[in-house]
């Protein structure tokens, strides 16, 4: 597991608890600007390993929405 890793599971664990998708879709925004240079750099693991955490934070973005929705009615 790189630090990369940890970083990631710090934060996804932050953004569960706090409850909040706009925050995780931030974050997902921002974990996809931040691999676009580095496919331009030709520095393939740590961008796609940046792709999928985004992935995982718009996931949670839409599973906490839905929880929120459930939640009103």
């Amino acid at each position: 597991m790189k630090i990369q890793d940890l970083g990631f599971f710090l934060l996804f664990c932050l953004v569960l608890w706090r409850r909040n998708p706009r925050t995780s879709i931030i974050i997902g925004l921002m974990c996809l600007f931040l691999a676009m240079p580095l496919f331009k750099f030709w520095i393939f693991f740590t961008a796609e390993r940046l792709t999928w955490y985004a992935a995982a934070f718009f996931a949670l973005a839409i599973l906490l929405s839905m929880f929120r929705l459930t939640k009103k009615k």
